[in-house]
């Protein structure tokens, strides 16, 4: 009786032991097969039925299929770009020649004041497409990493410089204050924050009206470097300032105003792609503050991108 016992238990241990090594082969498998799914050098084998459980052959076929869907999502974006480049330089010369055309035009003395609107409304529209084709490309390649962000230490008076608000507020008849430069530093790319910066400050001159004001100004922490562009404008409702920053989105408030829903958020995207964000406080009416924050070290830009 005892022999049996012993026999039993020697069984039992056997087998314990044998599912223990299997799992743990299996296992062991699985997360090499993860580990080269992360790092993008997973490929597919042959595998069969005696020598992976069912669990890791399902597992190696969702990878498989993984890999076949990230390698589909590059070749579309890669098209998308061809496309994007295509429309730009098919598009470049044609808008070129219409702008020309069309300033050529308004210099003739002998046209009624119906023709000269017509040629000014062409203009305008003109000038609107190759502002639309050009962002389009901008975000393009910001998206699809051709153009990527640099940034390093700048002295943020150099973001000041680049600011050039002041004509088009005058036209407007709005009130354009850049207050003192900070005597600071920060980390961002200088021209692409520049164009993140200007969009916002474009934005607040836009739909501020005739009288309002639009304010420039800056404050250093111990992190960060907030920059504030507050206006006295139409201000956002509430349950728009989450969809403003999306792309191509447009306010039913300002649908009549020029612009094509691009502005913000190639914005957002910049300061985004830099460890940086943005901000918005706004009420109906009363105007809005959008505050861009940019670090002011390096190590702390990594920090907040991982």
């Amino acid at each position: 009786m005892e022999i049996v016992l012993v026999c039993v238990i020697i069984i039992l241990l056997a087998a314990v032991i044998y599912l223990y090594l299997t799992l743990q082969k299996t296992l062991k498998r699985l997360d090499e097969m993860l580990d080269s799914a992360i790092n993008g050098t997973f490929s597919e084998r042959e595998f069969t039925e005696l020598k992976l459980s069912k669990i890791e052959g399902k597992m190696q076929r969702y990878l498989t299929a993984g890999e076949a869907s990230k390698r589909r999502v590059t070749e579309e974006r890669n098209g998308i770009q061809t496309l994007v480049s295509d429309i730009s330089h098919q598009t470049k010369t044609p808008i070129s020649n219409i702008m020309l055309y069309t300033e050529l035009l308004g210099e003739k003395r002998e046209m009624d004041k119906g023709a000269r609107e017509l040629i000014s409304q062409v203009k305008n529209q003109a000038e609107k497409l190759n502002f639309l084709v050009q962002s389009l490309v901008k975000t393009s390649r910001l998206e699809n990493g051709i153009v990527s962000v640099e940034p390093k230490e700048n002295p943020v008076a150099r973001l000041w410089e680049c600011l050039d608000g002041a004509a088009e507020a005058e036209q407007k008849g709005v009130d354009f204050v850049v207050e003192e430069i900070p005597e600071a530093t920060a980390v961002f790319d200088l021209k692409w924050t520049a164009e993140a910066l200007s969009n916002i400050v474009d934005n607040a001159i836009k739909y501020t009206p005739w009288g309002g004001k639009v304010t420039v100004s800056a404050a250093v922490y111990e992190m960060f470097v907030k920059i504030e562009v507050a206006d006295t404008g139409i201000g956002i409702a509430e349950e728009e300032t989450a969809k403003i920053f999306a792309r191509f989105y447009r306010s039913p408030a300002v649908s009549e105003e020029k612009g094509v829903g691009i502005g913000l958020y190639l914005a957002r995207e910049i300061i985004a792609k830099q460890g940086g964000y943005i901000r918005v406080a706004s009420e109906v009416g009363k105007g809005s503050v959008f505050s861009v924050f940019l670090p002011r070290q390096q190590a702390q830009r990594q920090i907040c991108q991982n």
